[in-house]
């Protein structure tokens, strides 16, 4: 960015009446996989982010042998949900180490920017194999090879080291992901590899069993190493003190003169399920499974039939996601879902309320809703956050707006339009916090995390990622299913009135929701200087 030159443009925008903002940057993505086959990372990009952080939660393809492919993708399948067949025929798989995956990444032209972090499982699994797939206790020598293996691919670029403590993350066979409560010394030991002066930092996810311990992971490893700390930040059902807890815990860590930092989503964390989504209450039922095969309106039609409907009610899901089973019948915490949809939904559109209230069986009422639109009928389930606490946590001076998880959960989850929703709902709907506090939690903050210190402010010699953003029409519509995926797998996108125009590097990207085709993004490698500076 620069000083207005003499002269006629190339390229003019009418912004009138409209808001020139940075462009946005989201911390926590799962691209891992698209940007090696995609040039386009959607649904980020069409929504205004111009800069993604992906290998979170310790799962990604590199570190990877040839002979443990197909351990990483099964455990990218059950943990991020992306098709097996769409990994299977888009992944290039030119690489083994994590720079050499860089490289792979930095060879493909993209419209965003994008930086990665060393994620634990692929390291687990490179250096013990079997056994750090069974998740056996590592050994000294295994914890000096990962932590080898993590100083090469940080030096190589990699922004820092991500891990998994949850139990909902799981492979697709069923399995826990390798990382799964893999001992607190073990990555106190190979955290050791990072660096506060090169920027690092370290992102986690946790069920937090023992929060204390859990935290200390985070906590022992910044004093140590100085490098920064990160992990998502929910308010979960049933633990409704956690997240206060957390950021008590923060607080004190600054304190103390260390970097931790909880990442909160905007809006619930929400699951789309029905018939067009990767899953439903109904999806693994046998006489369900039995229909798959046939074509769209021959399935629907046959789930029309009295007998089939008799049948498919009457089973059991066999082997679920582990969504599901989490859901199972909870019918008082699933709603129809909108147009416009509508992430904090009242309780006069849960599917409970609205059998109750025709005096029907809440199941089979859901049954013959996901069947009216042709069987394109979505419900809307919060997972996470579905609290009055969100701009309490978003407000925070230790935290920062993400897990949008671009890239991630592409049949059940769109949550990269999570940042137009910060704007929509708490800026313009509700007056919570100016446009300038809202832009800055989605700009320089995040961006500042993860020492990207040349983006994220409008300003004389700043990278020239921009947004124009008509904040009077805008709007999120409900995401939809299309088949773009490798070997035609499906995945959610999702469509914004108000983005006039996405800037990278000077190029437009977007104009009015309309890709150009212009792909000016870069692979980020490591921390960036303020040019200010």
């Amino acid at each position: 960015m620069g000083r207005l030159l003499k002269g006629t443009a190339a390229q003019e925008i009418d912004a009138v009446g409209m808001f020139i903002t940075p462009g946005f940057v989201d911390v926590h993505t799962h691209y891992d996989g698209q940007a090696t086959w995609d040039t386009h990372l959607n649904p980020s990009s069409s929504l205004g982010t111009t800069t993604v952080v992906m290998g979170n939660c310790g799962v990604g393809f590199a570190p990877c042998r040839s002979e443990d492919r197909e351990v990483l993708v099964k455990l990218m399948e059950g943990v991020e949900e992306i098709p097996e067949s769409a990994m299977h025929e888009g992944l290039p798989w030119t690489w083994e180490t994590f720079p050499e995956f860089l490289d792979c990444i930095e060879s493909r032209p993209h419209d965003i920017d994008l930086a990665a972090l060393v994620p634990h499982g692929p390291l687990r699994v490179y250096v013990m194999g079997e056994r750090g797939v069974n998740r056996e206790t590592a050994t000294e020598d295994d914890i000096a090879k990962m932590k080898a293996l993590l100083a090469e691919s940080v030096a190589a670029g990699g922004l820092g080291f991500s891990t998994s403590r949850t139990l909902v993350h799981r492979s697709s066979t069923g399995a826990y992901v390798p990382t799964y409560q893999a001992v607190s010394s073990e990555l106190k030991q190979i955290a050791q590899a990072l660096s506060g002066d090169s920027g690092h930092v370290f992102q986690f996810i946790a069920d937090w069993e023992d929060a204390e311990d859990e935290f200390s992971i985070l906590r022992d490893t910044s004093a140590s190493t100085g490098a920064k700390g990160t992990f998502t930040l929910l308010d979960i059902n049933g633990r409704p003190d956690l997240w206060r807890d957390h950021l008590n815990r923060i607080e004190a860590a600054q304190a103390d003169g260390l970097d931790i930092r909880g990442q909160v989503l905007s809006r619930p964390v929400g699951i789309m399920m029905g018939h067009p989504a990767s899953m439903s209450p109904f999806y693994d039922r046998p006489s369900f499974k039995a229909l798959n095969s046939l074509p769209w309106n021959e399935k629907i039609a046959a789930l029309h039939e009295p007998e089939t409907k008799a049948k498919i009610l009457h089973e059991l899901n066999e082997n679920p996601h582990i969504f599901v089973k989490l859901v199972s019948n909870n019918y008082k915490n699933m709603y129809v879902l909108d147009d416009p949809i509508e992430y904090l939904p009242g309780p006069e559109r849960c599917i409970a309320n609205l059998a109750a209230a025709e005096n029907r069986d809440a199941e089979e009422w859901l049954y013959d809703y996901f069947l009216t639109d042709n069987g394109n009928a979505l419900i809307y389930i919060p997972g996470a956050n579905l609290s009055g606490n969100i701009p309490e946590m978003l407000a925070h001076p230790n935290t920062v707006v993400a897990l949008g998880d671009g890239g991630a959960h592409v049949g059940s989850i769109c949550d990269a339009s999570a940042n137009l929703y910060l704007l929509s709902k708490w800026v313009k709907e509700q007056g919570r916090f100016s446009l300038e506090q809202g832009i800055h939690m989605l700009t320089r903050q995040p961006a500042e995390l993860y020492s990207l210190n040349d983006r994220g402010v409008l300003a004389q010699g700043m990278k020239a990622d921009i947004n124009i953003i008509d904040i009077k029409h805008l709007k999120l519509h409900t995401p939809h299913i299309v088949y773009d995926l490798p070997a035609g797998g499906k995945r959610f996108l999702q469509r914004a009135d108000g983005i006039k125009s996405t800037i990278v590097s000077g190029e437009v990207i977007y104009q009015d929701g309309v890709a150009t085709g212009a792909l000016p993004g870069k692979l980020i490698r490591g921390q960036q200087v303020d040019p200010r500076t």
